[in-house]
């Protein structure tokens, strides 16, 4: 039993017992492996050849650094009061109301993560079958899902360990399939691809800021761990950034590549160089991405079935969730409009954010306490009055 206790998370939502174990470093490798995800690289394909390659890695550059603010901002609360998102959010809406958005982030991040592990699963499967020929796409998401929870089950501390080494490997990984497109492909020549209009700079402007806030419910999360301001926002937003430019950049290249070639579109890298030998690296690429955020979402959305339901032991949900994520991922079509799905979520989180936002930087951060936001239903009720006076 004791040996059980070890290897499992003793995660808690006490602001008291939070450990800060995050650097700057830390901070910066955690949000750069969280952003590295094929979703990201799709959407840089989705800019290319729609936008010319320079316009459209300006949109991502000024976007990316313009809509992390919030959440940079939202993690900033986590490590000043070393509460979770959800928790924090009661001091905005009360114990109550906090649990509308609290359910929305768990059943958000449960589907989410449906998209991840099919998609961990499908990198997997193409990186074993050029190796071995063997392909089983079910069985390679079901282990792949399967990691994901034995890594959430360790906690913060297991989820920052492996954050830092698949930041790491996906750095290397992805110089090499850089340098393999370049050695195998005119890159220069993606810079002179004519923009088709189909989607204007103003909707890429917002995929690439509604991107940024749909990772705004997971920041104090997080951040909470960070031993210092400093270390939450330079860190959150430098990786973030970096991440961003990296994944939006590679799907934007592999995009313009495949149209300047005349290669049936595609953000998939693995298309473009599995005929070269390279599929294998850029399949790793995608399957460490997609491996690191699924850890998120599946850790995150314990964390918000926790602010539901205070008094759960940390593994008990982490493990429910993690099985409902597997059965979830084998649902066919589940790629379908995924896009739709994270322009949905923003568009419902975006107001909640910026009220908690206003409310703690400019009305009442005295108010975000561990006293003032317990689990007492009374303790709360009285953050909700003050801010609709204020607002008022």
């Amino acid at each position: 039993m004791n040996d059980t206790s070890s290897f499992l998370g003793q995660d808690t939502l006490a602001a008291e017992h939070v450990e800060h174990s995050l650097g700057l470093p830390g901070t910066f490798a955690l949000w750069l492996g969280a952003n590295v995800v094929v979703t990201t690289i799709l959407t840089g394909m989705l800019l290319v050849p729609n936008l010319t390659f320079g316009h459209a890695m300006l949109l991502v550059l000024v976007g990316s650094a313009v809509g992390i603010i919030p959440l940079v901002l939202i993690g900033l609360m986590g490590q000043q009061t070393g509460m979770t998102t959800m928790v924090l959010a009661r001091g905005t809406f009360g114990r109550r109301g906090a649990m509308f958005p609290a359910w929305v982030n768990l059943l958000a991040l449960i589907a989410w993560s449906w998209i991840q592990a099919l998609l961990a699963g499908m990198s997997l499967d193409h990186a074993v079958s050029s190796l071995t020929g063997y392909s089983n796409v079910a069985l390679f998401t079901v282990l792949c899902e399967g990691l994901v929870v034995l890594i959430t089950l360790r906690g913060h501390l297991g989820i920052e360990k492996a954050e830092k080494l698949a930041a790491v490997l996906m750095l290397i990984l992805s110089s090499v399939v850089v340098f393999a497109l370049a050695k195998n492909y005119d890159l220069p020549s993606i810079t002179e691809l004519d923009a088709t209009g189909a989607l204007g700079a103003g909707v890429a402007f917002d995929i690439v800021i509604a991107t940024a806030f749909s990772w705004i419910p997971l920041a104090a999360d997080y951040n909470r761990h960070c031993r210092s301001p400093r270390a939450a926002a330079l860190g959150t937003w430098g990786g973030y950034v970096t991440a961003t430019l990296i994944a939006m950049g590679l799907g934007a290249t592999v995009s313009a590549l495949s149209v300047s070639i005349g290669f049936p579109q595609t953000y998939d890298p693995t298309e473009l160089l599995s005929g070269f030998g390279f599929g294998l690296p850029a399949s790793l690429v995608i399957f460490f991405s997609v491996l690191t955020t699924n850890v998120m979402c599946v850790y995150s959305a314990t964390l918000s079935y926790m602010s539901i339901r205070p008094h759960t032991t940390f593994w008990k949900p982490a493990l429910i969730i993690g099985v409902a994520s597997v059965l979830g991922s084998l649902i066919p079509g589940i790629l379908d409009s995924f896009q739709n799905f994270l322009l949905i979520i923003g568009s419902i989180f975006i107001p909640a954010f910026s009220l908690m936002i206003v409310d703690y930087f400019l009305i009442g951060r005295e108010r975000y306490t561990t006293n003032g936001l317990s689990n007492t239903p009374g303790s709360c009720q009285r953050s909700t009055c003050k801010l609709s006076a204020a607002i008022s």
